[in-house]
């Protein structure tokens, strides 16, 4: 391990105890350093942290320290009271050793092409492909299932809500996985998070597929949920690391739409499989092949995004080449070991989500829509299969409406993008947080009034015509993803560096909601009725209304007093 001495640490303060990087400090930094925003090619004015991070390699260094908690660590070890081991063959520890500096990998400043933000656009455009199908997979494979749910009770002689298991534990998996990847993919970088991660999830779909008994499907859907769920948190990451702001936003536009359309329309193309020759087996197999080939894709194709890991890859290969092993990058001067790996940083996932209000609250928000886009699942069939007497995967036919109205909101966040551009070059090339939150605006409102529509025109099956509910699908659909994609990016402009660990959280709250969610629908909705049961998740709708309003006019002040979101005025 390194001396942890410097001369100096622009970026770095106590709070509660606790040393970490304090982002209300960059801008010290920055203006210490005459650093401002630039055009690139491919991106528009850079994000000024990734600026700061090539052209300075101590705030690089204070980067790598924070994201690892690596100053507590070394704080904890000067304190410890045993001696220190001996160097052994009767050598004494060294107290004369060179500079460091020198031997400390960096980018080539602002335009190194190995920085990610300088890839050529093909080469972004290939990487986001890569991990948007592998993530759109998982998704895929979280809510196919539930077209088995019929089949599965009747086959194994179980009630519904055990039957419905096979999708809750899925996505409780995604609540749990997170939480270990987000850090994870901090310390060891985007890529082999990943690769683990599918290789996983693809081994635990053919679990699935060969069960021979409801126990065992369950106990796979569960794990291959939470082993498989890194997608959820390191592409969005990986968009982080590949897009400054200027173009960060269309980026996780698409990735939410990926998100929130499969898991709709994998239902839909699930009863038709469920219905066939196939069988329910089925669904997974396709499912397992479809990871499979993502997999192997990913393996030749996805490099590494992450900064600091990349400069550890240069350091090997520079240190390699010449012999010279004093040559390293900022990330590895330190060692964690697994203990410290937990207490510093698995937990902060849970930390942030315990102590930051926006990531709170925001994640709140997410996690009711979330939870509504599961709950869909089981209320669709209620209407339609129960109501109308839809038949066979016909009855599945009407959550297109939803992907319609999440598509229009995808478009709708994309055209938006411009209004974010704009706020940003109002303020000098600087990210503005509280600006990607004019989506959610519409959303808030479009969602709740979606709710009510479906289940109120719903209830009356007799008397009216089964497009009047399939159609409300536009507004919810609208809704989930509008509120989605603004909340992701506003939660990533807001904490940067940290963002992995952010969404991890967001991650692990809107899973939650996403797994009980579905468990209690089928009872709600025929103890309470189709229109009551409406009503109240759409008052709770309403009621959550004006959650982006307070954030777009307190979400500034907020940021100033949290120790991880990050601030540039």
């Amino acid at each position: 391990m390194s001396d942890s001495t410097t001369n100096t640490q622009p970026l770095q303060k106590e709070h509660s105890n606790e040393s970490s990087i304090s982002q209300a400090e960059v801008p010290q930094q920055l203006n210490q350093n005459d650093i401002e925003a630039q055009k690139v090619e491919n991106d528009g004015y850079g994000d000024e942290l990734s600026r700061t991070e090539s052209n300075n390699t101590e705030a690089s260094r204070q980067l790598s320290r924070a994201l690892t908690g690596a100053d507590d660590i070394q704080e904890q070890l000067s304190k410890q009271k045993t001696p220190l081991p001996p160097m052994g063959l009767n050598k004494e520890i060294p107290t004369d050793y060179p500079d460091r500096e020198p031997y400390t990998v960096s980018y080539n400043g602002p335009d190194d092409p190995l920085h990610p933000h300088n890839w050529p656009l093909k080469k972004k455009i290939m990487t986001c492909a890569i991990i948007g199908y592998c993530t759109g997979c998982v998704a895929w494979g979280s809510s196919i299932f539930s077209s088995a749910t019929l089949v599965v009770s009747a086959k194994y002689n179980v009630g519904l809500t055990v039957s419905t298991l096979g999708t809750s534990l899925f996505v409780l998996g995604f609540a749990l996985g997170p939480v270990v990847y987000g850090p994870l993919s901090e310390l060891y970088g985007r890529r082999s998070v990943m690769l683990i991660s599918l290789l996983g999830f693809t081994l635990f779909q053919f679990a699935v597929a060969t069960a021979e008994n409801l126990q065992t499907i369950l106990i796979c859907r569960a794990f291959g949920g939470m082993i498989g769920a890194a997608p959820l948190v390191v592409v969005p990451a990986s968009f982080a690391d590949l897009f400054g702001p200027q173009s960060r936003g269309k980026a996780i536009t698409i990735f939410s739409m990926t998100v929130f359309c499969l898991p709709i329309i994998a239902p839909v193309a699930g009863s038709f499989i469920v219905n066939s020759y196939l069988g329910w087996r089925w669904t997974e197999y396709i499912t397992g092949i479809m990871i499979a080939a993502g997999l192997v894709v990913a393996c030749v194709f996805y490099e590494e995004t992450h900064h600091p890991v990349i400069l550890s890859y240069k350091a090997r290969e520079l240190k390699n080449r010449t012999g010279n092993w004093l040559i390293h990058a900022p990330h590895d001067e330190f060692q964690l070991s697994i203990k410290d790996i937990v207490e510093k940083n698995i937990n902060r996932p849970l930390k942030m989500l315990i102590t930051e209000p926006i990531l709170l609250l925001i994640s709140l928000y997410n996690a009711f829509i979330y939870g509504i886009l599961y709950l869909l699942l089981s209320a669709y069939p209620i209407i339609f299969a129960e109501g109308y007497r839809m038949k066979g995967g016909v009855a599945e036919l009407p959550y297109l409406g939803v992907a319609i109205g999440m598509v229009t909101g995808g478009c709708f966040c994309y055209l938006m993008e411009g209004k974010y551009l704009k706020a940003m070059a109002n303020n000098g090339g600087k990210p503005v947080p509280e600006a990607r939150l004019f989506p959610m605006f519409g959303g808030a409102i479009a969602f709740p009034v979606g709710i009510f529509w479906l289940t109120w025109t719903g209830n009356y099956h007799e008397k009216v015509h089964w497009m009047a509910p399939t159609a409300s699908g536009v507004f919810t659909g609208f809704g989930l993803i509008t509120i989605f994609n603004a909340s992701i990016n506003y939660l990533i402009d807001s904490y940067l560096i940290f963002a992995a660990s952010a969404l991890a959280a967001n991650a692990f709250l809107r899973a939650a909601f996403a797994c009980a969610f579905p468990l209690f629908a089928t009872q709600m909705f025929h103890n309470l009725g189709t229109n009551w049961a409406g009503l109240l998740l759409a008052c709770v709708g309403f009621a959550l209304l004006p959650v982006p309003f307070l954030f777009y006019r307190f979400g500034k002040r907020i940021r100033g007093k949290s120790k991880f979101a990050f601030v540039l005025s």
